[in-house]
């Protein structure tokens, strides 16, 4: 009984603490591991997992507000399920002795990889901005800076990448003999868009990857300095 009771303390404790310092280390290694490093590795990829689960906790606790910077931390932290899933599918892949890059099931863990990266450089963008509207226009966006708009924002930003991934998906089935397993004729014409249409998409990967960089330099730039002496 004395045991549980102390581990309840221990945690009413932990839920009481100000870990507003904990919130904003994450985001600062969220914005190294998006935003930065060009090509994250596996130990970063866990590491950053292991923190996600962290910040799901503390996103529980009474003392942080649910504002929408929040919701979009959490949005970031969700983000990082779909690591576990790359694994999952990396691990099955490597268990049925796939070694083909162009194999249904590594393209599958390799878009698990790049809807959690496109999706968290997204939310963070979005952190980043709303933290320059709240150090130079705090009065003028206080109707845009809302819960609401943050739910909107993430929702928009899974479906749109979500969408981008199933087509990446899809151009992996032109391997594939369909017309030898019947499948109809439309279905072949819609693969054919999406093969197109994922091409079309990753020549512009690159250069919006490079835009949000520079963009959330220029915020962070300006947030700095308006706050220095």
């Amino acid at each position: 009984m004395a045991p549980g009771l102390m581990n309840l303390f221990r945690f009413q404790g932990f839920a009481k603490q100000d870990h507003r310092k904990d919130l904003r280390r994450y985001l600062v290694f969220k914005y190294l591991q998006y935003l930065i490093l060009p090509f994250p590795n596996v130990i970063i990829n866990l590491l950053g997992l292991c923190a996600s689960l962290y910040v799901t906790l503390l996103l529980r606790s009474p003392n942080i507000s649910r504002k929408s910077t929040a919701v979009l931390i959490q949005n970031v932290a969700q983000a990082d399920i779909l690591v576990g899933f790359s694994m999952f599918a990396m691990i099955q892949d490597a268990s049925q002795g796939e070694r083909s890059s162009c194999s249904f099931h590594t393209a599958l863990w390799q878009n698990f990889q790049t809807a959690n990266a496109h999706v968290s450089s997204l939310l963070l963008s979005c952190v980043s901005l709303e933290a320059f509207l709240i150090a130079f226009l705090p009065a003028e966006t206080r109707h845009i800076r809302t819960v609401r708009s943050a739910k909107m924002a993430s929702k928009f930003i899974w479906i749109s990448v979500s969408a981008e991934c199933i087509v990446y998906q899809l151009e992996y089935l032109k391997d594939l003999n369909l017309i030898s397993l019947g499948a109809p004729k439309h279905t072949l014409v819609l693969l054919s868009f999406c093969n197109g249409a994922a091409a079309l998409m990753k020549s512009f990967i690159y250069p919006i990857g490079l835009l949000l960089r520079i963009i959330n330099v220029f915020l962070f730039y300006k947030i700095f300095f308006s706050r220095s002496p």
